[in-house]
């Protein structure tokens, strides 16, 4: 590689950028699956509990998605950019490692239920960045179907977040079923909030992060609600709005006007 000019340097990296790209598209619809089935299964294991197969399930589909993220880091031209630019998703791919090497049952022995809850809510944030990213690479455009499916994401693990925080709170009004929990996440959702409040750290910190969301989320839903009856009242000819036919209407009207005001004159500039 020292050897090669410039130009046979750019050459190799275009045609790598090219590979990684076809990998991308060949993979997505595949990823695509996993990321939803391992979400899927997350929420499981945060409500119910996974059973050996389940278990086994989990671990194949992560290590199918080591194996991807290996398979492009190979292929891509610059491996560091490509490793800062992806390192939320090499991180949550960590993360399953330290239950491998049962790093949990170490917590629970020294009774640290608290680092127990911190090192689920880092699984939370990372599992649902996953899924993010894979719907965002099955969504050409970042619009208005993007968004709910996010939304829908956020709302099924979110709720799973706080009702494995929650559940074993003393106030007996908590959340003690996933029922609950995702009825208390949608109303979060949906800026009405409920008369609950989470007791645990960690569900505080997912209640802010949700909120957060909900808040950013519903200007976003609320303007593009808005700009949907305006382009219908924009294409009728009756509403009280102009619309772009009525104004372009006009522009051609003015357009011959004036074509006929520069005709005359010069009609009497000849006489």
């Amino acid at each position: 590689m020292s050897n090669q000019n410039p130009a046979e340097k750019q050459a190799i990296e275009q045609e790598r950028s090219e590979i990684l790209q076809q990998l991308e598209d060949w993979l997505e619809a595949p990823m695509l699956v996993l990321a939803f089935g391992w979400l899927a299964l997350f929420i499981m294991e945060l409500i119910w509990g996974l059973n050996p197969l389940l278990e086994v399930v989990s671990t194949t589909i992560w290590i199918i998605f080591i194996a991807d993220f290996l398979a492009k880091l190979a292929v891509a031209p610059r491996k560091i950019s490509y490793i800062k630019s992806n390192w939320l998703t090499a991180f949550s791919l960590l993360l399953p490692a330290l239950r491998t090497f049962r790093f949990i049952r170490i917590l629970r022995a020294f009774k640290t239920a608290r680092a127990v809850r911190s090192f689920q809510l880092l699984r939370v944030m990372t599992r649902t960045n996953r899924g993010m990213r894979a719907l965002a690479a099955s969504v050409s455009r970042r619009g208005f179907g993007y968004v709910v499916g996010l939304t829908i994401i956020i709302t099924l693990v979110g709720a799973a977040g706080m009702y494995a925080f929650e559940k074993d709170v003393a106030d007996s009004s908590g959340l003690n079923n996933y029922g609950t929990a995702l009825w208390w996440t949608a109303m979060l959702m949906m800026t009405m909030g409920s008369e609950y409040w989470p007791k645990t750290p960690e569900g505080r910190i997912l209640c802010l992060v949700l909120a957060l969301y909900a808040f950013a989320v519903f200007g976003y839903v609320t303007a593009t609600i808005a700009t949907f009856f305006i382009g219908r009242d924009a294409e009728d000819d009756e509403a009280e709005l102009a619309g772009a036919t009525s104004i372009a209407a006009l522009q051609t009207e003015m357009a011959a006007l004036r074509a006929e005001i520069q005709q005359l004159l010069n009609q009497n500039l000849k006489s």
